[in-house]
């Protein structure tokens, strides 16, 4: 039987409003910050186990790939992984997976338009949203969905209902996030819903809607993936073409400016989890208030978020504030302030910092590696291989390299020999020698990398071949 709901998963963002915790290559999405333990993205997956759902489209940004992948495996969902070249909002995003259905020969499927990083704990309230929602979709009209609101929120834009229709309300117009005062008469005139980011409607009826009010962006997402390729999980799409299309929100391209669009409320506990605040809000506390996470210790301390990561973290006489601690950077913030984070961001940016790019500690589909120290021409990396997992053949202009093995079995494959080292046992990698690291146990494979040359970047990998097409 032909599944009734396809789920297109956004999960393209790199957002820095939970910085330090989320950087550009590891973006909230992929965070365990949902209150069930698992990642946001993940949460978002298992929220749908009881709906008829085909296996979903994922969209995310090229650098994201392997860890999408990698989350999905862990919980057992596969899913076709379109990659975007650059990010270029909501409108494309969506555009793109209802082409590659359309080309699958199902232009009347059922999509599901979710945001990867949203937190929604009552489950039964948005599997009833859901089928709601379905029958207005069967009925050709393109559904958001509004969020019932709690207080006045100046942070989301709203949705005013309309005449009630089927098991909705005719959208009567979208409006941006109000001030204070707005926001106050939207809530108490219960007319007014916050916009959520997730819709629902078949795959024709939203790309007819759009060849009418952005055809420029539907000329160029019907190029881009008209010469789609296949690259182990995931489907890449002509990055020249895509770069010519605008970027834009579904909002501004569809939704305002069609005659079809409807409403559905939902009411769930809903969270964006857009802010430090936000996530204090939703998640556990003691009983002075506090969120904690790590080895956190705490006196005559309340409302506060804690995240420890790689250390004690301690709190004295201290109220309403966010303390984030990971590996390279802490945070210390008003809980009230920390929508100003962006501002800290912007300052690592213009100083040519690292910071908001990666963390220490980097995740690869192979495994992962933490850069413990370093220096003008040295580097110290703890490397950790996953089982039947192997690195890269290649080589290195700029610098040589000493491997220790600490814990597991390592396969080295040094110029034209290959061999085995295990627990203490070391090898040396001269400068141009062509190389590669793999682990043949069933154990995770640790590993001490010192780095020594003129220049340590990652992008001196001259790569022949790679089992993950990086070459």
């Amino acid at each position: 039987m032909t599944k009734k709901i396809l789920p297109v998963i956004m999960a393209g963002g790199s957002g820095t409003r939970l910085w330090p915790l989320s950087r550009t290559q590891y973006p909230k999405q992929f965070l365990k910050l949902s209150p069930d333990g698992y990642t946001l993205l993940q949460s978002t997956l298992l929220r749908l186990k009881n709906l008829d759902c085909a296996d979903p489209i994922l969209i995310c940004n090229e650098e994201h790939r392997f860890l999408a992948a990698e989350q999905m495996r862990e919980i057992g969902i596969q899913a076709k992984i379109i990659l975007e070249p650059e990010g270029k909002n909501t409108a494309p995003a969506i555009t793109l997976a209802a082409f590659y259905q359309t080309q699958l020969n199902s232009p009347d499927t059922i999509l599901l338009v979710l945001a990867a990083d949203h937190v929604i704990t009552q489950q039964e309230n948005f599997e009833h949203s859901i089928q709601q929602a379905i029958q207005l979709a069967e009925q050709n009209k393109l559904v958001t969905f509004g969020i019932v609101p709690t207080h006045a929120e100046t942070g989301y834009g709203y949705i005013e209902k309309g005449a009630i229709e089927l098991t909705g309300f005719k959208v009567q117009r979208f409006v941006e996030k109000p001030n204070v005062t707005t926001a106050q008469e939207y809530l108490d005139s219960e007319k007014f819903l916050w916009n959520s980011g997730m819709f629902m409607f078949k795959a024709d009826v939203y790309l007819n809607e759009l060849k009418k009010y952005a055809q420029d962006i539907y000329t160029s997402c019907q190029t881009a993936i008209q010469d789609t390729k296949s690259d182990l999980d995931f489907i890449r799409i002509d990055k020249d073409a895509f770069s010519q299309c605008r970027s834009e929100s579904i909002d501004y391209a569809v939704m305002e400016q069609t005659h079809d669009a409807v409403v559905v409320p939902l009411d769930a506990n809903w969270n964006d989890v857009g802010s430090w605040s936000a996530l204090w809000d939703i998640q556990s506390k003691d009983s002075q208030g506090n969120v904690l996470h790590g080895d956190v210790i705490t006196v005559n301390s309340q409302n506060n978020y804690i995240h420890g990561e790689s250390r004690l973290v301690s709190l004295l006489g201290v109220d309403n504030l966010v303390v984030i601690e990971t590996k390279d950077a802490v945070l210390v913030a008003d809980k009230n302030k920390v929508q100003d984070i962006k501002k800290i961001v912007e300052t690592l940016k213009q100083q040519d910092r690292t910071e908001h790019y990666c963390h220490r500690e980097v995740y690869r589909p192979w495994g992962k590696y933490d850069s413990i120290d370093h220096a003008d021409r040295y580097q110290v990396k703890r490397i950790t291989v996953k089982p039947g997992q192997k690195l890269s053949i290649q080589m290195h202009h700029h610098r040589s390299e000493h491997w220790i093995v600490v814990s597991g079995t390592a396969k080295i494959h040094k110029g034209k020999e290959s061999f085995l080292l295990t627990e203490n046992q070391s090898t040396y990698i001269p400068l141009g020698e062509i190389h590669a690291l793999e682990n043949p146990g069933k154990v995770p494979l640790e590993l001490i990398e010192v780095q020594s040359g003129s220049y340590l970047g990652e992008d001196d990998i001259v790569r022949f071949e790679d089992i993950y097409g990086r070459c």
